[in-house]
């Protein structure tokens, strides 16, 4: 396993772990702050995947000439 899916694991054990006690009635975070979190969590993760699914780098350009010029994509 790599650093970034240890991270992605370890936040989505504190993500389940928060709902649980949750549900069972202990307030752990704020409702406020883990809003906040959610939402910077979620704008960081949309920035990454748009950067990683397209073509915006010099490496990724050079890899779009390459498929196009094996005919693998439009």
């Amino acid at each position: 396993m790599d650093k970034a899916s240890i991270t992605r694991f370890a936040l989505l054990i504190v993500a389940v772990a928060n709902s649980v006690l949750n549900m069972l009635g202990y307030q752990t975070i704020p409702e406020d702050l883990a809003n906040d979190i959610i939402a910077v969590g979620s704008g960081v993760y949309f920035l990454y995947a748009g950067w990683k699914n397209n073509y915006l780098s010099k490496k990724g350009l050079k890899q779009k000439e390459v498929l196009q010029a094996k005919k693998l994509t439009k």
